[in-house]
């Protein structure tokens, strides 16, 4: 094995300072967007405000006209109650405004012109209705012809509408800064998330090449040394100290990895709440006016949550993957305690905890009697048999009645072999030779999984000093074979 150990953890350390250095840039920008965000949105808000305020300033003035109007022409003072409304709601609409607008000190020339208007036919309209109270209609009349009035509601509208127009554009320019802040938020989001999640992934398959270099060099020193009791003490050890050295590797590296990965979920959900504010302004019909309106619209309500989504679902299986590898490390670290075990008894009891499933599927699991005793790690085994169970139950094919035989088979070497046969969707022969690799899964990815079943399978059989195998047929069934010695060996005590 050429895999230089410091060097692998430096390679590590660099992939998860990758990860971290980017997820510290991913806050700093994030904070910042949403600032801006922040500052955009008090801009539309207090745009659309003065344009609210202006709009009721012209709205009084046109009641009070028509109130004038109305009037002038029947006589009757219940046209009047609109006109005296608005006039007295004239003055306010006008503070209103110049409250609207006094962070704004370059808008007060025009402002005072939009008074003054506002006065000025405030004046003529109560000239005109003076008159006809007075009885003098034909006075009243010849005020309204000399089209003074309206000139002065003209004056009155355009200035509005003026001031309006300068409002909209600064409501234009920051509807489109949020738009601007909001693509830039996703890419950049997508971007980071990217980098992360390539620095836990490169992390991962650096432990794993060095995962796999270990277990073929463990296999081929078993190989190499059948017989040779003094040797296969010394690679043993050898060997045991390279497996623990890797197992606190694992277990630090892991427990790094998952922190910028929970921090990358919690701003996730910051981003989330961030959007909630994006999202509110897209039912404002305004937007619909602007020529990038649909595209900010589609960028809110679907391109930054599928972006979002896309990071959720890497992270969460990153967390998989990393949380996989702890439980590996913490496995291998366990000591194994050997102790008298009846293995129809045994079977029994782990027949016993999955009954509800064999029932629900309409199958059977049958254990041929005999079965021996041997004195072996009982936690081990139940994890190892367990989990071929589980398979078995698992990986069925639709329609057919799951069937599990269990049986021990005779064997040389005074060894223990136990068969675990099913009639499942079985193992096509190109995945045969994977499926003990940790996280390699084979056939159809229809079921939930890390795959690291069989690869945890194969390590624990290995500590307990036998051996796996498997032979299946695609479509019929898949047989394991578990070689265990009748007595743990004193050596794997010490792992």
């Amino acid at each position: 094995m050429n895999t230089n150990y410091p060097n692998l953890l430096r390679v590590t350390y660099v992939f998860a300072a990758a990860g971290v250095l980017t997820l510290v840039v991913l806050v700093a920008v994030s904070f910042w967007l949403l600032e801006k965000t922040s500052n955009s949105t008090e801009d539309v808000i207090k745009a659309r405000e003065q344009r609210t305020a202006l709009t009721r300033l012209l709205l009084a003035v046109q009641d009070a006209e028509t109130g004038q109007r109305g009037y002038l022409l029947t006589g009757e003072s219940r046209y009047l109650e609109p006109y005296n409304v608005a006039i007295k709601n004239v003055p306010l609409r006008i503070a209103e405004v110049r409250d609207q607008f006094k962070d704004n000190p370059e808008f007060k020339p025009r402002l005072d012109r939009i008074e003054a208007a506002a006065y000025g036919k405030l004046k003529e309209l109560a000239e005109t209705v003076s008159l006809k109270m007075e009885g003098k209609s034909e006075q009243a009349l010849a005020v309204v012809k000399t089209d003074r009035g309206k000139d002065l509601m003209d004056d009155v509208r355009e200035l509005v509408a003026e001031q309006i127009d300068l409002v909209e554009t600064k409501l234009t320019k920051a509807i489109r800064s949020q738009r601007d802040n909001a693509v830039l938020a996703r890419w950049f989001t997508l971007g980071a998330g990217l980098i992360i999640l390539l620095a836990a992934l490169g992390a991962a398959a650096t432990i794993l090449r060095y995962t796999r270099a270990l277990m073929a060099a463990r296999s081929k020193m078993q190989q190499l040394n059948t017989g040779l009791e003094e040797r296969v003490k010394e690679r043993t050890a050898d060997l045991q100290r390279a497996n623990d050295e890797i197992q606190r590797f694992a277990y630090i590296v892991s427990h790094d990895l998952r922190a910028p990965l929970v921090n990358v979920m919690g701003y996730t959900s910051e981003l989330e709440s961030g959007l909630a504010t994006l999202t509110s302004l897209c039912e404002d019909p305004k937007l619909d006016e602007l020529e990038s309106g649909g595209a900010a619209r589609t960028a809110i309500r679907e391109d930054i949550p599928e972006s979002i989504g896309f990071i959720r679902t890497s992270t969460h299986k990153m967390d998989g993957l990393i949380k996989a590898i702890l439980k590996l490390s913490r496995e291998g670290q366990r000591i194994l305690r050997p102790e008298t075990v009846d293995l129809e008894e045994f079977f029994d009891t782990a027949i016993a905890s999955v009954q509800h499933r064999v029932s629900e599927a309409e199958g059977e699991i049958k254990v041929l009697r005999p079965m021996p005793t041997i004195e072996s790690d009982r936690l081990a085994l139940e994890q190892v048999f367990g989990n071929l169970i589980d398979n078995a139950l698992k990986y069925t094919v639709s329609g057919r009645a799951p069937q599990i035989v269990v049986e021990q088979v005779p064997s040389r070497w005074g060894a223990i072999v136990i068969e675990v046969q099913d009639n499942g969707r079985g193992i096509a022969p190109d995945d045969a030779e994977r499926v003990f690799d940790l996280f390699r899964r084979a056939g159809a990815q229809d079921k939930q999984g890390e795959g690291i079943g069989l690869a945890h399978v194969k390590t624990l059989v290995r500590r307990l000093g036998g051996e796996i195998t498997m032979t299946s047929e695609l479509g019929k069934g898949t047989t394991f074979r578990v070689m265990l010695p009748r007595k743990l060996p004193e050596k794997r005590n010490d792992e």
